[in-house]
Order: structure tokens, then sequence, then C-alpha cells
């Protein structure tokens, strides 16, 4: 039972493979499985936290694999529906680069301060996820997006910032870190109230 957790974090590197395939094949109805394994992956990305904190394993390893895994997982995923969308990308390269660059400053400041990667999942980053994901679905079957797309860059912004000035206050690195308020209690080493369904 307390292996679930990490088999369903380990999922997520497979259906990203298989979500790549597909976009490379183009078989039948691709968009369709991309769609489904997506969203898939999401349920997978809910439920081992889930699992984990019932089973009380939810610990600082299984929270640095969750993060590195889920970056790869939407790094593959993207660039797959991206991929079967280049038009789009193109009309819209500016404000995905905005997003690119903010997610790459995370962790550049994260290495230098801590020589750790980021596994903060903020609440504000887990709202950005579900956005993300109705955007990539949005595109994937539509071939183009607007509301989907502009809330996803807006709220995309905005967590990856937080997520930048949680990693510069925090004095000591740490994971589940639900909002830059959060930070000052962490510092002084006073416990923050958690939710079950979303922090460990």
């Amino acid at each position: 039972m307390n292996r679930i957790p990490f088999l369903l974090v380990y999922s997520r590197i497979l259906i990203a493979v298989i979500i790549a395939v597909l976009a490379l094949t183009k078989v039948v109805n691709h968009t369709i499985w991309i769609v489904v394994l997506m969203s898939i992956g999401l349920i997978t990305d809910v439920f081992d936290g889930i699992i984990a904190r019932n089973l009380n394993v939810s610990t600082e390893k299984l929270r640095i694999w969750d993060s590195n895994v889920d970056q790869f997982f939407w790094i593959i995923t993207i660039g797959s529906i991206f991929y079967l969308n280049s038009d789009f990308v193109k009309e819209n390269i500016m404000w995905i680069g905005i997003i690119i660059i903010l997610e790459l400053l995370c962790y550049l400041i994260s290495y230098l301060k801590f020589e750790k990667s980021i596994a903060t999942h903020s609440l504000q980053a887990k709202l950005w996820t579900l956005i993300l994901l109705v955007f990539l679905i949005d595109l994937a079957l539509n071939a183009t997006s607007q509301i989907p797309f502009f809330s996803c860059i807006l709220i995309g912004a905005t967590s990856r910032i937080e997520i930048i000035l949680i990693i510069v206050k925090l004095k000591k690195w740490t994971t589940d870190v639900p909002s830059v308020f959060a930070v000052s209690k962490i510092n002084a080493g006073i416990p923050i109230k958690k939710n079950k369904l979303f922090s460990s």
C-alpha cells in the first residue's frame, strides 16, 4: 500500500511518453487520446498526494519526485500539443515565452539559494495546473484558444512570481508552502494550517 503514491507518480512518466508518441505518429483520434491521458495524468497527481497523506508516507523524497515528475509530464504534454498546433504557438510566442522565462527563474533561484529543486506546491500553482489543463484541452480539440489561454497566462505568471517570492523569503528550503503569506510563520517555526486535500 505504501508504494501506491510512488507508483502514481511514476505512472505520469509513462503517460507523458505515450502522449508524445501519439503526437508524433498522429494515429486515428490522437487528440482525443491525448486529452484522455492528460486528464488521467492530472488525476494521478491529485491522488498521489491524498493517498500519501492518508498513509502518512508524504516524505520529502516523495514531494521532490512529485515536483520533478510533474515538470517532466507537463513539458512533454505541452510540447506535444504545441507541436500539433504550431501556428497557435507562433501567434502567441511572446505570452508563452513569458511563462517559460518565469518558470526557469523559479528553478534557477531555488538552485542558487538552496541547491535544490522547487517543491512549494502552492495553492495558486495548483489552481494554475487546473487552468492549464482546461487550456490544453481547448487547444487540442479546437486548434485555438482564447479565454482559457489568457486565463492560463495570467494565473501562470502570478503563480510563478509568487513562487519566486516564496523562495526568496524562505530561510530554509521546505516543501508545501501554501502561499507567500505563510512564509513568515514557516521562518519563525510556527505551524501553519494545512488542508489534508492539498498539502502534506
